[in-house]
């Protein structure tokens, strides 16, 4: 990649001839505002708050969508572009409410930062939209787009990065807004529920179907048992809530914050994908007897069994019937824990704190049903998670590091690597290779299924056979992979499925962030905790083996089947109105 030199504000700096405006500024560490700009999508100039003045140039001019050149001469602090920067700023201002202090994204708000930053008063009239939305028919998102700056980021992110196309721009002017096809509630499209949506707003306009006032009436009440259980992706992740760098693992901190909030037990959802990787990893192992049927797909993540059900029906019976870890770990809660300790189980409430805003619309499913109680109460994402310790001035960066409680809260390295992409099939793949086979792995790692690329495949020698398998993230990857695979273009005898960019650290639920290298950091922090830890096999972890031993009997059981099995709705609109419930 060549560079060229450009100069900012009278200084010379070398960048990448593929920068733009924008990007350039940043590596010379030259503050733009951007509000419709994210680092992660494709630019559109559309706010018009990142403008500059290039040297030959009549016009102020966008920095997201303006590529450098060679000897450009960059300003972007005079009075021509301070004076555009707040006049633009007091246009989006005079149609936004001002319930900034009630608002679910106060104090994370791009927006309300830079009306702080720049100063900006009521210069214009405030108006109201006629046309405003406000729509909570999801149980994963809420849109209140009143509070709309018309940036397009969940217009773009639907599209580009989950290939959904949910939302477009409709009307003109004033009454532009990121509306649903034929204004339907969101709950009534094809919407999958992954919340990238709600990551990439910038404002309050869509948020997390929020819990977090739920959650602390219940810390307050405290008459009933609390349990809470943490995803693998949380702990590289809740840091950012409170300054510290991507990636940075404070799963100690986590667990010792969740206890000073008023929680009676911390479980570790790792434990419940351990135990996901023995029911699915033997599930398999199954089919490969059977002949199939291929290829078998992953079912942990609710977001692709949204888009599985509604738009792919003819894979159903290809899903694994296994529950996600969290819908595992809270059935095993209200039984055997509950038993163990001698809990009337309507007396707990679960709680999940995920990366995925998709497990809200998971727990309402009827088949998470145990004994005609849900198997998970509540679902908070880890950006509610930080807000709730926030709340509760809970010093998090100072907290000492405490470990989870057992039976239900040791894990292994595999468990871990479910916050990223290919963490599945790896975990997978390492416990039914040495459970089918008898033998060690020769090599623990399978680097072949790890990294960014959006489509990976190779092919695995299982004693003399090969498989062959894949793994796709983010919607718009997946549903390429999934047409050619119905198309018989491609063939595979296993396929792993997230449905969010990189899989779970880049679920819809985890902190927002500008970093365009938060994902890496996060999914090195990953495979780092792989690498640390003691156990790296899910076959391996001794408490699962006492669970089997003590309760579950053996992977497939009868009692293995009726808690940690599930079964699926075709819910395409194609279908008619008589759903059908596909067996495993």
């Amino acid at each position: 990649m060549a560079n060229v030199v450009v100069e900012i504000n009278g200084r010379k700096y070398e960048v990448p001839s593929t920068s733009s405006i924008v990007e350039a500024c940043n590596l010379a560490g030259v503050y733009v505002p951007t509000l419709c700009n994210h680092p992660r999508l494709e630019p559109t100039g559309a706010c018009r708050v990142c403008v500059v003045e290039v040297e030959g140039a009549r016009n102020l001019q966008p920095a997201c969508a303006t590529k450098v050149q060679d000897g450009m001469k960059i300003r972007t602090k005079t009075d021509r572009v301070e004076k555009a920067v707040k006049f633009n700023l007091s246009l989006l201002l005079s149609r936004h409410p001002k319930d900034c202090m009630t608002c679910e994204a106060n104090g994370r708000c791009e927006f309300q930062d830079l009306i702080y930053r720049y100063d900006v008063k009521d210069a214009f009239p405030t108006e109201e939209r006629i046309s405003a939305i406000y729509d909570n028919s999801s149980p994963a998102v809420v849109r209140d787009l009143e509070k709309c700056v018309l940036c397009g980021r969940c217009v773009r992110a639907c599209s580009e990065l989950q290939g959904m196309d949910i939302y477009s721009m409709v009307d003109r002017g004033f009454e532009t807004l990121p509306q649903t096809a034929f204004e339907m509630p969101l709950y009534e499209t094809d919407c999958i529920a992954c919340g990238q949506c709600s990551a990439f707003c910038p404002v309050g306009a869509i948020t997390e179907n929020s819990n977090v006032r739920k959650v602390l009436e219940e810390l307050e009440r405290h008459d009933k048992v609390l349990v809470v259980q943490t995803a693998p992706a949380t702990r590289v992740a809740i840091g950012e809530e409170f300054g510290l760098e991507p990636g940075s693992i404070s799963t100690g901190k986590m667990v010792a914050a969740l206890r000073r909030l008023g929680f009676d037990y911390v479980f570790d959802t790792n434990f419940a994908a351990d135990l996901t990787i023995m029911e699915e990893g033997s599930e398999f192992l199954e089919r490969l007897k059977k002949g199939g049927p291929f290829p078998m797909f992953t079912s942990c993540c609710p977001a692709w069994i949204n888009l599985a059900e509604k738009l792919y029906p003819q894979f159903l019976k290809n899903l694994s019937s296994c529950k996600s870890p969290h819908q595992m770990l809270g059935p095993l809660v209200k039984t055997y824990f509950a038993k163990k300790k001698g809990i009337d189980p309507e007396k707990i409430l679960v709680v999940s704190i995920m990366p995925c805003t998709a497990k809200k619309d998971d727990i309402t499913r009827p088949q998470h049903m145990v004994e005609e109680m849900p198997g998970v109460d509540i679902v908070l994402t880890t950006r509610e998670l930080g807000k709730l310790i926030k709340t509760k001035k809970i010093p998090y960066a100072s907290l000492p590091d405490e470990e989870y409680d057992n039976p239900l809260g040791e894990s292994t390295g595999a468990a871990a690597i479910f916050g990223v992409t290919g963490g599945v099939m790896e975990a997978a793949l390492r416990t039914a290779y040495e459970l089918g086979l008898g033998k060690p792995l020769p090599k623990i790692e399978f680097n072949n299924v790890r990294g960014f690329e959006g489509i990976k495949e190779a092919t695995i020698d299982f004693d003399g056979k090969p498989l062959r398998v894949a793994v796709a993230h983010g919607g718009a990857n997946v549903r390429k992979l999934l047409d050619k695979i119905a198309s018989r273009e491609v063939y595979y005898d296993f396929v792993e499925i997230m449905a969010c960019p990189t899989g779970c650290i880049g679920g819809g639920g985890q902190p927002k962030s500008l970093d365009k290298d938060v994902l890496t950091k996060r999914m090195q922090a990953i495979y780092t905790i792989d690498e640390r830890s003691t156990i790296r096999k899910s076959h391996e972890n001794p408490s699962i083996k006492k669970l089997y031993e003590e309760f579950l009997e053996h992977p497939l059981s009868h009692v293995s089947h009726e808690l940690l099995h599930t079964t699926y709705v075709d819910r395409s609109k194609k279908k008619s109105s008589t759903l059908e419930t596909v067996k495993m």
